[in-house]
């Protein structure tokens, strides 16, 4: 019997997400400055790489909050480079084995308009709840948290601090003012459960009722992974369910790596067997590049996965991903005739 691919993450380029990263068991994974000092050096070099905006963030012993924007990278295999590396020092330098993280990190995606001062604000005052420091003036000097570049007191250049700023007032200056106002007037609202996915429990029973709450004002019950008002969680879930059966539509028509193999070797006038080997004649580099995008984004297969049956590394396939796609768009290639 055929089933379908278990549901992902939601996940376009622009899209808002933010992240909560938790130990394992509620247990630490920051011990000391120098594993924080550790995992802001990984996320320098893998959202540098990737192109992925950070509006916000916060490091606190047993967990982590990031606010993100995907760049030219799934958001999926940014978050597995940035972990599983961090993963590997932290069980090295402390000598444990083992899993370092509570399941999968948490990845919500946000309504832009409605919620990212909302969500800067909120991530940006998990220090202060936490009891790692102890006030506003000491919340703008903790080293670990996207609050103090915002204010001025650190540079962090993977931050985008000017797109939050810009967001108060066209002046830094002024904009700064506003913005600590804003983060302190926050104090008062308590822990914000449901900017963290609390109560967005998916059972509004069908679309359905789903067009009927897209007429009530404010958020609605919808999906633990989407945070935003009626329109916005019923155009979310409708376009990630729409894919999702894209998928399950051409597995079920017998689309597999053989088959989409034989579709670019046509297209590309090549043996199948020269897009599976390696090679670097341009053609066969494009043709590859073609295969990853059908194989990951139509297929839905993980980048690991095609890596392994191509001889590649998984960032390598990422790279090939969105290379294929711009050669797939230009050429307005079809991976089946219409």
């Amino acid at each position: 019997m055929l089933s379908m691919p278990r549901r992902g993450r939601i996940d376009a380029p622009g899209a808002l997400h933010h992240i909560i990263i938790r130990g394992i068991e509620r247990g630490k994974i920051f011990r000391d400055d120098k594993d924080r000092d550790e995992f802001v050096k990984r996320i320098e070099l893998v959202f540098s790489e990737s192109c992925t905006a950070c509006y916000a963030w916060a490091l606190i012993p047993n967990h982590a909050h990031l606010l993100l924007r995907t760049g030219t990278v799934p958001l999926p295999t940014v978050m597995r480079r940035l972990l599983t590396g961090y993963a590997v020092y932290f069980n090295r330098r402390h000598t444990r084995h083992g899993q370092l993280f509570q399941n999968r990190y948490k990845s919500i995606l946000c309504q832009e308009d409605a919620y990212l001062l909302e969500l800067v604000r909120y991530i940006h005052l998990n220090p202060l709840r936490a009891g790692l420091v102890k006030g506003m003036e000491a919340l703008s000097l903790y080293s670990y948290s996207g609050h103090s570049a915002l204010m001025g007191k650190r540079n962090v250049p993977w931050q985008d601090v000017d797109y939050v700023l810009g967001c108060f007032g066209q002046k830094v200056g002024a904009g700064r003012q506003r913005y600590g106002q804003y983060v302190e007037k926050g104090i008062d609202l308590g822990s914000r459960p449901e900017l963290v996915g609390g109560g967005l429990v998916r059972s509004l029973g069908g679309w359905s009722a789903a067009k009927r709450a897209r007429r009530e004002q404010g958020r609605i019950k919808g999906d633990e992974r989407v945070l935003g008002d009626s329109a916005f969680v019923v155009e979310v879930l409708k376009a990630a369910d729409e894919a999702l059966e894209g998928t399950y539509h051409l597995r079920a028509q017998g689309y597999d790596v053989d088959r989409i193999a034989n579709r670019v070797a046509e297209l590309f006038d090549l043996e199948p067997k020269d897009v599976l080997a390696a090679g670097k004649y341009p053609r066969i580099v494009l043709a590859r590049s073609v295969f990853c995008y059908w194989a990951v984004r139509a297929l839905g297969m993980t980048a690991t996965a095609v890596a392994k049956r191509l001889g590649m590394t998984q960032p390598g396939v990422s790279v090939s991903v969105q290379r294929g796609e711009k050669i797939v768009a230009e050429k307005q290639l079809k991976l089946f005739d219409a």
